[in-house]
C-alpha cells in the first residue's frame, strides 16, 4: 500500500487535469490561476520553513566529524572533516552541495553466513543522485527560454550543450534519458533493498511517482506528440505568466496542462515534504558549525535572560 496511494494520486491528479481543461472557460483555472497559487505556496512555504529553522535553539556544538581536529601544532589537522574556521566551513559546505561528498563516502554494511559482517563502498546512489539533480537543474535552465525574451546566451549555451550529440530535429536532449534512469533506479533501489523499503513511507514514494510523470509528459510532448502542441502559444503563455498578463490560446494541448499541473503540484508540495532538504542542508548545525568548542566558549543565543536566586532565597 506504501506504493498503491501515492501511485493511484499521481494518476488522479493527472485524470483531474486531463478531463478539466476539457470543459470551456478550466484552461484559465489550469494555465493561470493554478500557477499563480502554486508559486505563491512554494514561496511562502521555503521562507516559512526556513524562518522556522532559524529559530530552532542550539545549544551546543554539534558539528559531524571525523578527522583529527585542531590540536597541537605538529598533529596534522583534516581541515575539511573538523573545520574550525569560517572558510574551512564554507568549503566543506560547497563540496556537500555541489558534489555530494557525504553521500560519495556512502558504505553499506552486509550480514553473510558465519556470521560475517563486511562494509562495503556504494557509489551507485551517489552516481544516480547527482545525475539526477543536475539533470533537473540543467532541464530547469533550459525551460527558462519559454520565461524570457530574448534568451538569454547561457541559456542557449546551456541548451546546444545538452543537445549536443543530436543531428537534425527535434533536439534530443541527453537530460531527459538521464532523469529518467536516474529517476527508475531510486525507484528500484527502494524496491529491492530490504532495509531502505522497510524505511520508505507513502511520502518517499510519492515524489518519485510525481517526477516520472512530470518527465514522461514532457518528453511525450518533445518527441511523440510534438505535432499537437503549439509551442509558441506556450511561450506566449509563458511570458505572459512572468509579466503578470497571461494569455490563454485555446489550441493548446491538454497534455501540456497535464504537464504544467503536474509542476504546480510539485511546486505546491515542495516546501512541505522531504524535498526540502533544498534549503535544508544549509541549516544543518551538524554541518554549518565549527568545530572549535575547545577554542570558542559557544553561548546559546536562544536562552532567555535568568535572574540568579540565592540559597537564602530558594529556603525562603
Amino acid at each position: 500500500m506504501k506504493y498503491a496511494f501515492p501511485l493511484a494520486a499521481v494518476i488522479a491528479l493527472i485524470l483531474i487535469a486531463l478531463i478539466g481543461v476539457q470543459i470551456p472557460g478550466m484552461q484559465y483555472l489550469f494555465g493561470v490561476v493554478i500557477p499563480y497559487l502554486a508559486v505563491g505556496l512554494f514561496i511562502g512555504g521555503f521562507i516559512y520553513r526556513v524562518y522556522h529553522w532559524s529559530k530552532s535553539p542550539v545549544p551546543f556544538k554539534i558539528p559531524t566529524t571525523c578527522g583529527q581536529q585542531y590540536s597541537l601544532p605538529w598533529i596534522k589537522q583534516n581541515k575539511l572533516e573538523a573545520p574550525t574556521t569560517t572558510s574551512q566551513v564554507v568549503v566543506r559546505m560547497l563540496l556537500e552541495v555541489v558534489l555530494f561528498r557525504s553521500l560519495w563516502r556512502n558504505t553499506k554494511a552486509t550480514v553473510y553466513d558465519g556470521p560475517k559482517l563486511t562494509y562495503e563502498s556504494s557509489k551507485w546512489l551517489w552516481l544516480f543522485g547527482i545525475v539526477f539533480h543536475y539533470s533537473f537543474l540543467v532541464i530547469i535552465i533550459r525551460h527558462m527560454r519559454l520565461f524570457l525574451e530574448p534568451v538569454p546566451a547561457v541559456v542557449a549555451w546551456v541548451e546546444n550543450l545538452d543537445s549536443f550529440w543530436q543531428v537534425g530535429a527535434p533536439l534530443v536532449y541527453m537530460t531527459d534519458a538521464t532523469i529518467l534512469l536516474a529517476l527508475l533506479f531510486l525507484f528500484l533501489r527502494r524496491l529491492s533493498n530490504p532495509q531502505v523499503r522497510y524505511l520508505s513511507l507513502a511520502n518517499d514514494y510519492f515524489p518519485l511517482f510525481l517526477l516520472l510523470s512530470i518527465v514522461t509528459t514532457g518528453v511525450l510532448m518533445r518527441f511523440f506528440l510534438r505535432g499537437n502542441v503549439d509551442i509558441e502559444a506556450v511561450k506566449q503563455l509563458a511570458l505572459g505568466l512572468v509579466t503578470f498578463h497571461p494569455t490563454i490560446v485555446s489550441d493548446i494541448s491538454a497534455l501540456f496542462y497535464v504537464h504544467l499541473f503536474l509542476v504546480c503540484v510539485l511546486l505546491a508540495y515542495f516546501p512541505f515534504s522531504k524535498l526540502m532538504h533544498m534549503g535544508g542542508v544549509f541549516m544543518s548545525p551538524t554541518r554549518n558549525m565549527a568545530n572549535d568548542s575547545r577554542m570558542k566558549r559557544h553561548i546559546n543565543p536562544w536562552n532567555p535572560p535568568i535572574k540568579p536566586h540565592s540559597y537564602a532565597s530558594y529556603e525562603d
